[in-house]
């Protein structure tokens, strides 16, 4: 059900037309679209502001195209499917011919707001470790943006060379939200955390050699941070770090 098929069921409950029972039942009945293979949640624009995004990974590439499709039509918002690969995409081009791919980032995704004029003052920084770290905070950058966001990126500037960091310090300064990307042993979330009084959110990237445990170093090392106001998501979870700073950066 689309949002103008509630505020009509609205209108009719004010006019009399339709009973409060009638109202509530008709709104709340099929909250979703079952499919064979998926249930797609289309009230989810309504309770979070972003349609459902789609996990891509595991699924077909017939799948993600009818997903996609159908998060088309039933919905307003900007569109995305993460760790999409290209026989993804070709797939939901038949469907949804505007719809764009990001190959580092991994992204299949639509915007719909690219004329809307993101705030200036309220930035979400980005910054990584290496430029191996870069594929996830693409993912992270694309998912921040199109939830409504204006997004700066700051890459290679890790630990290993700290003076590139501290080149950086206007950019941290003026940022709302700064997002740490990093493998190997993580140390830059907890340095950038100790440089600003701004929220950090650090994601551990599956980046480094044998004793970095596929991120699980990193990750350890973020969470023991004694640095004030850092948060952790995932190992290489950058669309989880871009949807949070959204939320974040949304909260004034």
């Amino acid at each position: 059900m689309k949002e103008e098929d509630i505020v009509k069921l609205l209108q009719a409950y004010k006019a009399g037309t339709l009973s409060e029972a009638e109202a509530v039942r008709s709104i709340a009945e099929v909250p979703f679209e079952e499919m064979k293979f998926a249930e797609i949640d289309h009230h989810r624009e309504l309770r979070q502001g972003m349609p459902e995004v789609i996990y891509a990974a595991g699924k077909t590439p017939a799948q993600v195209r009818d997903i996609f499709y159908s998060l088309y039509t039933h919905s307003k918002g900007n569109l995305l499917a993460t760790r999409a690969r290209q026989e993804h995409y070709d797939k939901v081009l038949e469907k949804v011919p505007e719809a764009q791919f990001d190959e580092t980032a991994r992204l299949i995704y639509l915007d719909r707001d690219k004329s809307l004029e993101r705030d200036s003052e309220h930035e979400i920084l980005i910054l990584t470790a290496g430029t191996s770290d870069v594929p996830v905070a693409e993912e992270a950058r694309l998912t921040a943006y199109l939830f409504g966001n204006k997004v700066r990126t700051c890459y290679d500037c890790g630990v290993a060379g700290i003076h590139r960091l501290f080149a950086h310090l206007p950019e941290i300064k003026q940022a709302n939200v700064i997002i740490v990307i990093a493998g190997m042993e993580g140390a830059l979330a907890s340095v950038v955390g100790g440089l600003t009084d701004k929220p950090v959110i650090a994601v551990p990237t599956s980046v480094g050699y044998g004793a970095s445990f596929q991120g699980v170093a990193a990750l350890l090392s973020m969470l023991n941070s004694c640095a004030m106001g850092v948060s952790v998501v995932n190992i290489d979870n950058g669309f989880g770090a871009g949807a949070l700073a959204s939320k974040i950066n949304k909260l004034r």
